[in-house]
């Protein structure tokens, strides 16, 4: 018992200095299982489908219905959280979203309708919209630039890896007692969360304090040395200087931003040219990731001649693809901007983006499930791999005080994308591409290789985004500091 005993603490161990030391694990890891609850959910309405159908005697219409209310629910409510999360406490807020995302849960095990179920959701997806700008403004101050793109992998795995536990938990749950089991189980973790949130101290805004490396200290928010947190937050700045670029004066601001009315602060965002972009590529990229999961087991089962247990064994086989893009993505965008490459985090998304076409088209063309597999695997690699660089460059071009707000916009259009993408993916098989004389999986086929263009497009805007990234970097930092010495001197006012 001492052999695996010891092995499995020194695994411990190696993965929590993989995570930069025990304080940046403990933040790492409930950031991410925040992530994992949501993920879970979803997982879990696929798993229960069948079940859900017999129960409410409804079909695939209303199924879709109870996925897509969640994204359009979010979507209203993620501006408002947004601005929300600029202005208060953080944790906190998170917390709370989770504890009113567990009663949503309760809400719908117990529904004894549909429309009772749908409702539920519906609230579900109001309080799962704290999520995005809530995760994304504090990991813009707990971690520095150097670091950031690649703990945001970290914490982008948890979303994988719930939606995996969802799956596979909630499946056998329901199959062994019934399916309002199954959402209830969740609530258990998402309790255990609302604990480990509440011990979660708020870091100071504007990127001044950092989770220290390889220490106990449970106090993630203390402050570094003067200048220390300032050097790391000035990688890509120094790499913009060097290229010579000069920030948009019309966009530096020169006071605190949360001042200013809510609706100029969502106009702000949107007129930062390279966030607009990387909105946009990133929406793109999130449309087809949700299209695809969602008829990954039917394409799978029609294209293939497998059954439906051997298709959710290779759909997770294929996630695993993408868990691996999500950890890697991040770190090699952080490795080649600390060599001075200050696009690097809007160069590796293009890449990815762009390469993914070229091996997912094959991979729905041949029949051939043994030559498709691996092309498979290494598309949602790509794919996976363009997200923590996309999120990190967002924080990268706005001040730390319009985190919150940027996050909640960008959050807003990307769930609208995922939203539509099941409906228009099922439109288009079934109506656009659909030929009675031909084999029912082709419609789906020609679907999946038709919105690959959207893809394409996200890679392209990647390139784009290239050109104006230096220099709405350079525009970002010379608001922080002019907000900061703004601050300062209405603190010394005061005095």
């Amino acid at each position: 018992m001492k052999g695996p005993a010891t092995a499995a603490r020194a695994l411990l161990g190696r993965g929590v200095q993989a995570l930069g030391g025990p304080a940046r694990a403990r933040v790492v890891l409930a950031l991410a299982a925040t992530l994992a609850v949501d993920g879970a959910d979803k997982g879990t309405v696929s798993a229960m489908a069948s079940q859900l159908e017999r129960t409410f005697d409804i079909d695939n219409t209303q199924i879709g219905l109870l996925v897509s209310v969640v994204a359009l629910s979010s979507a209203v409510f993620t501006v408002p959280v947004g601005l929300l999360t600029d202005r208060t406490r953080r944790t906190r807020l998170l917390a709370i979203s989770v504890s009113l995302w567990a009663v949503a849960m309760i809400l719908a095990g117990a529904s004894t309708s549909y429309m009772w179920l749908l409702f539920s959701r519906a609230a579900l997806g109001a309080v799962s919209a704290t999520a995005g700008p809530t995760i994304a403004s504090l990991m813009g101050d707990y971690f520095p630039v150097k670091d950031r793109a690649r703990m945001y992998g970290f914490v982008l795995a948890g979303e994988m890896v719930g939606t995996g536990l969802g799956f596979t938990f909630s499946g056998s749950i329901g199959s062994f007692l019934t399916w309002r089991f199954a959402f209830w189980w969740l609530v258990i973790p998402a309790g255990a969360l609302v604990r480990f949130l509440l011990r979660l101290p708020e870091p100071t805004r504007g990127g001044q304090s950092r989770p220290e490396c390889g220490t106990e200290d449970d106090a993630p928010q203390r402050a570094q040395p003067a200048g220390s947190d300032r050097h790391d937050a000035d990688l890509a700045g120094r790499a913009a200087r060097r290229a010579h670029v000069e920030p948009h004066e019309h966009l530096v601001l020169h006071s605190d931003p949360r001042r200013a009315s809510k609706w100029w602060s969502i106009r702000y965002v949107l007129r930062v040219r390279t966030n607009l972009v990387l909105i946009a590529a990133s929406a793109f990229g999130y449309f087809y990731f949700t299209g695809l999961r969602s008829f990954a087991t039917l394409y799978t089962t029609s294209h293939y001649r497998v059954s439906t247990s051997v298709a959710t064994s290779l759909v997770l086989v294929v996630g695993i693809g993408a868990l691996a893009g999500v950890l890697s993505g991040g770190r090699i965008a952080d490795r080649l901007l600390r060599g001075g490459r200050v696009n690097a985090r809007t160069l590796v998304p293009a890449v990815c983006m762009l390469g993914v076409p070229l091996l997912l088209a094959p991979a729905i063309h041949v029949s051939s499930l043994a030559v498709a597999l691996p092309l498979l695997v290494a598309g949602t690699l790509l794919l996976g791999a363009a997200n923590p660089p996309l999120d990190a460059a967002r924080l990268d071009i706005l001040p730390p005080l319009l985190w919150g707000t940027g996050e909640g916009v960008r959050t807003m259009l990307r769930t609208l994308c995922e939203a539509a993408a099941p409906t228009l993916f099922g439109y288009f098989s079934t109506t656009v591409f659909a030929d009675h004389g031909r084999d029912s999986g082709t419609g789906l086929q020609d679907t999946l290789l038709f919105f690959l263009l959207t893809l394409i497009a996200a890679g392209l805007l990647g390139l784009a985004a290239m050109r104006s990234y230096p220099r709405d970097v350079a525009t970002a930092q010379a608001s922080t500091r002019r907000i900061e010495e703004s601050l300062r001197e209405h603190r010394e006012r005061e005095n």
